[in-house]
């Protein structure tokens, strides 16, 4: 795991990232990602499991991304017991919407994708302390959305829950996932949005319209 750690601290230097801040994106880090991952010998859960805990325990953003590319890359060993694990990273090194929504839109949405009856283990999270677990209970079901299992995990129970809170951070996140289901769902989304007009922020009022037909979005926003 050490010899793993080191060589990509190595390779971030040769790509100019420094702890203090850097200019890298998020595709250049799964570029490495993707060599550390053929490093990897033993590929079995058990193992890659252990060296994203050994990467996120380094508090470095860019290793973050490496741990939860890692713990996609592993979606076809998902078992029962995945979703206490990767509940654990999301309460002990997500800390912003951008390791919410890398973590939530990949590797923890793919899980709640192959078992959506999960869902009920994420109802709890919309009245957590911390603004990035109530944000992701939306955004862990974005994919379930896009992957047509809306109906399974029922993303309107989440806005509900979620409605009026009162972080700005989670109003865009579920009104990214009410943007998703309008995709899928555009008249379900306009009725959800014209019954709580006048409770909804309107940040995710807002998100959540963006992808509807210029006749309907333009109707909305006079609301």
């Amino acid at each position: 795991m050490n010899d793993l750690i080191s060589f990509a601290n190595a390779e971030l230097e040769t790509m100019n990232y420094t702890p203090q801040g850097g200019h890298l994106k998020t595709g250049d880090i799964r570029k490495l990602s993707s060599k550390l991952f053929r490093m990897v010998k033993d590929k079995s859960k058990e193992n890659v499991f252990a060296l994203c805990q050994g990467l996120l325990d380094q508090n470095s953003w860019p290793l973050k991304v490496v741990a939860f590319d890692f713990a996609h890359r592993m979606k076809k060993q998902y078992d029962q017991n995945t979703f206490s694990l990767f509940q654990s990273w999301l309460e002990n090194y997500v800390r912003g919407w951008g390791d919410c929504d890398d973590f939530c839109t990949h590797a923890f949405g793919e899980l709640i994708c192959q078992n959506t009856a999960l869902v009920k283990d994420i109802i709890p999270w919309t009245q957590r302390e911390e603004f990035w677990m109530r944000r992701a209970a939306a955004v862990v079901l974005i994919p379930s959305i896009r992957d047509d299992k809306y109906k399974e995990t029922n993303p309107l129970q989440i806005a509900d829950l979620l409605l009026t809170d009162a972080h700005d951070l989670v109003q865009k996140g579920y009104g990214w996932m009410l943007k998703a289901l309008s995709e899928k769902e555009p008249q379900a989304v306009r009725d959800y949005l014209i019954k709580h007009k006048d409770v909804m922020p309107r940040v995710a009022f807002r998100y959540a319209l963006e992808k509807m037909d210029p006749e309907t979005k333009q109707a909305l926003m006079k609301l």
